[in-house]
């Protein structure tokens, strides 16, 4: 067995030397030990070359069906290797890209891009917004979805609170699963999940009067779905201060409003329509007065696709103007809104 041996160590440096391709090796060591199996099992019991090579064909069979199985293991994985690079580069290509639309892209947008109103220019402009959603909660929900949707290439999400079982009936964008899960990374998740083309930047915290201005500056646009007016009425500051324009939605019950806060393009701010909170009772929450749930959806929507029109530009905004839905009555109305010019925020 060790002449045998001998011969292959001999075989393996002389191709090493040669510099004989790892592949002639290997046929070459096959060989012999193909050809010492056939020896044993042509030659006679007790024939001197049986004896000098191990003495039965057992051993060497096992030792060439040991190497069958690791070659083959070896090019399973290799398989596997290379299924997984054609895998990672697949998902390279639909990564998102500052550059022109993937052919991935155009199929996912054509919708849009048939519009006559958005085309390809506005899709493009979709693709190189920056918007920023206040909330992930009823108002949020809708809207972070559709923007993601849209192709808005960078959108941020900015809430301190987790998710709770009787936030289901209506914030559409977080499953039963992410309970006590933060709300910003349960919206990231779905929007990554239905785009991967887009930039999703969770920020889990608390909006403050320190860090607004700043965080506004990054952005093109906010969204604001929050419930709270000292919250709102922060939003509105900040956005008065970097010139960011606001679509803002508010919902109570049955009843939903959206428009768009402008004061740096000749539309009212917040404090030119509300220059002080509410009375108490008079602006309850959501859940102090309860709200049908598809209702944050419809008015999130239309938020979704205020931006969308005010980033590519299409249509007639809602700058000036308030819609109202009364989803009891199923009514809708608009109303116009000006500008204070004595309001304390945007006011001379």
């Amino acid at each position: 067995m060790a002449l045998v041996l001998i011969m292959a160590a001999a075989i393996w440096g002389l191709g090493w030397a040669m510099k004989a391709p790892i592949r002639t090796r290997l046929i070459m060591l096959g060989l012999l030990f193909l050809a010492v199996i056939g020896l044993h099992l042509l030659l006679p019991d007790g024939h001197p070359v049986r004896a000098a090579t191990g003495g039965s064909a057992a051993p060497w069979l096992l030792l060439v069906g040991g190497a069958a199985l690791v070659l083959i293991y070896r090019q399973g994985l290799l398989m596997l290797r290379a299924r997984a690079d054609r895998a990672q580069a697949a998902r390279a290509s639909e990564a998102p890209a500052s550059g022109p639309f993937s052919a991935a892209e155009l199929e996912r947008y054509a919708r849009h891009i048939t519009l006559r109103e958005i085309g390809g220019p506005g899709q493009r402009k979709l693709k190189a917004a920056r918007v920023l959603v206040v909330g992930a909660g009823g108002l949020g929900s809708p809207a972070l979805l559709y923007l993601a949707a849209a192709g808005v290439g960078r959108i941020g999400i900015i809430d301190h609170d987790d998710v709770d079982l009787s936030n289901l009936q209506r914030q559409v964008i977080h499953t039963d699963a992410a309970q006590g899960m933060p709300k910003v990374f349960s919206a990231q998740d779905r929007m990554a999940a239905l785009n991967p083309h887009v930039e999703i930047l969770p920020y889990h915290r608390a909006l403050t009067a320190g860090i607004a201005p700043d965080l506004f500056a990054d952005y093109d646009l906010i969204l604001d779905g929050t419930d709270s007016f000292t919250t709102r009425d922060l939003i509105n500051r900040a956005a008065v201060a970097t010139g960011v324009p606001v679509i803002s939605g508010a919902i109570s019950a049955w009843e939903g409003q959206v428009t768009l806060f402008d004061p740096a393009h000749g539309a009212p701010c917040m404090a030119c329509i509300f220059p002080q909170a509410p009375a108490p009772g008079q602006a309850a929450t959501c859940s102090e007065t309860g709200v049908i749930g598809a209702l944050p959806g419809i008015i999130g929507s239309l938020m979704a696709a205020e931006a969308i029109k005010h980033i590519t530009g299409a249509g007639t905004g809602l700058k000036g103007r308030m819609l109202i839905f009364d989803a009891l009555y199923a009514e809708t109305r608009i109303i116009a809104v000006k500008r204070n010019p004595d309001c304390p925020v945007c006011g001379g």
